[in-house]
């Protein structure tokens, strides 16, 4: 009987050991799936965060684009945009586009202060909303930031 006895208390050990082992093996896996989640979501985080500099370094880059941008604007505009020169302003304007830089702002749109920079003031029998009747000069965007708002000169409804 003590050897029953022995083997019935090896059994009861060897069962206790058993679920012991098997909830620190539960406890390590929750904690495994716990960090590996984190680390998913550092991953993220930090492409997240790679993104947003990148945007805002090219971003940056093309603010300080835009006087020169204006430059060659008035240049085609008075008609002293030839030869070497034309060809220097058609590859920046191709390149600032290829990166993502959009121009926008014209006559006869709605005036939108999200947008547009009042910098004249009127009052016209034509408009029927407050509107951008002249665009003095363009508004660039990058993605969804605004760069620069477009500088118009607005009427109001008499």
């Amino acid at each position: 009987m003590n050897d029953n006895n022995d083997s019935l208390a090896d059994d009861v050990i060897g069962d206790l050991q058993s679920e012991a082992v098997e909830g620190d093996l539960a406890v390590l896996t929750a904690d495994l799936q716990r960090l590996q989640a984190e680390y998913i979501n550092y991953r993220k985080r930090v492409e997240r965060d790679r993104a947003v500099a990148h945007e805002m370094a090219v971003s940056a880059v093309l603010t300080e684009l835009l006087p020169i941008l204006d430059d060659i604007d008035r240049a085609k505009e008075h008609g002293e945009l030839q030869g070497g020169f034309k060809s220097i302003a058609d590859q920046l304007i191709s390149v600032t586009t290829r990166v993502g830089l959009q121009s926008f702002g014209d006559a006869g749109s709605s005036f939108d202060p999200q947008i547009h920079e009042a910098l004249m003031h009127s009052t016209s029998s034509e408009v029927t909303e407050p509107t951008a009747t002249a665009i003095l000069q363009p508004g660039y965007r990058y993605k969804e930031r605004i760069l620069r708002p477009a500088r118009v000169a607005v009427a109001d409804p008499e």
